[in-house]
């Protein structure tokens, strides 16, 4: 019977120092990046080294050494939805580029979970957190003393940095559109969860009903969850009415498509019986039967704008106030909409 061998022991930074025939401290700063005190024939010769070794950095080690990790976490309401997951692939992609890893957190709009990845970023020593807080503070936010920054666009932060959508024009934007094809009596299926998300829609949906001198019906709002059962029972509601509204706009596509679905179950016909616009634009919106109409973000640009301000804040390259980048929306016009036959 052979004698067991032992594994091979991984190649540590000694050993590279030798192979290049350096120090271990100029293989040290090769690895920092340091390019003002170290030759270039000496950085191409300890890279050599790295490759014949198969060396690999100890993160943990160089966590300790220079207090960073290059990791940072982002916290989504639902990584289900395929809006987050477009926005993470924005902020990862971005993050990656400037050798940053990221964990992504899956909130579920649940405030217990959400603080749970704070204190989880916290432990680890994560770099950066990125976040569109259901119902956290900036207070707590602040408190973890990790740079930070926002999904979205809120009020109350003042001191973090905010990426996100003019949902506010974006949504005066959808009900002008279906002012303009004759629909006075226009539904709003209002998602929302906890206290902020989903009030610039709201806001919005009150102010135009205003300037256009629309008859304001509580009736015509209906407050749901962002799921689809949400988006089902506030199409279920406003087709219940004694006059039912001629239009609807939905908070996010994934309540435009649950209300869909539901209109066909009741055996109403969109758009000729009713017409639907969301928000966000997410890839099923093409799919759907008809088509959605929606209001188009630039998911991806979002997430690449807030690991932008992450970097900057983590390096230390970052203005004291918080900064706002606001991307505007954009009208995608398919099959759910036709004028107003009333």
């Amino acid at each position: 019977m052979s004698a067991r061998q032992d594994p091979p022991s991984r190649p540590t930074i000694i050993h590279v120092a030798r192979a290049a025939g350096v120090s271990k401290s100029t293989v040290s700063r090769v690895l920092q990046g340091d390019t003002a005190s170290v030759k270039p024939e000496t950085r191409q010769a300890v890279a050599r080294a790295i490759r014949k070794l198969g060396y690999e950095q100890n993160a943990i080690a160089s966590s300790l050494r220079t207090a960073r990790t290059h990791t940072v976490m982002l916290i989504a309401p639902d990584i289900a939805n395929p809006f987050w997951s477009e926005v993470t692939r924005g902020l990862q992609d971005t993050m990656e580029h400037s050798g940053y890893s990221v964990v992504v957190g899956n909130g579920d709009w649940d405030p217990h979970r959400e603080s749970q990845f704070l204190k989880t970023a916290q432990r680890n020593r994560f770099d950066g957190i990125a976040i569109n807080p259901t119902i956290i503070h900036c207070r707590e936010l602040r408190a973890t003393g990790i740079p930070t920054v926002i999904l979205g666009i809120r009020d109350g932060f003042p001191q973090i940095d905010m990426a996100g959508s003019d949902t506010y024009r974006g949504t005066l934007d959808a009900l002008a559109y279906l002012y303009k094809m004759g629909h006075r009596r226009i539904g709003f299926i209002y998602g929302r969860y906890n206290t902020d998300p989903g009030y610039a829609r709201f806001q919005a949906y009150a102010d135009f009903v205003k300037r256009n001198h629309l008859r304001a019906d509580s009736s015509l709002i209906v407050e749901v969850p962002f799921d689809r059962a949400g988006g089902e029972r506030g199409m279920q509601t406003l087709l219940s009415l004694s006059k039912p509204p001629t239009a609807v706009f939905a908070s996010n596509d994934i309540l435009a498509i649950a209300a869909m679905q539901r209109a066909a179950q009741l055996g109403v016909k969109v758009p000729g019986d009713v017409s639907i616009v969301g928000m966000d634009d997410i890839y099923p919106a093409a799919m759907t039967t008809p088509p959605l109409t929606t209001m188009a973000k630039q998911k991806y640009e979002v997430g690449c704008q807030a690991a932008q301000f992450l970097i900057e804040r983590i390096a230390g390259k970052a203005p004291r106030e918080g900064r706002r980048c606001v991307l505007p929306c954009r009208l995608v016009e398919r099959g759910s909409c036709a004028p107003s036959r009333g």
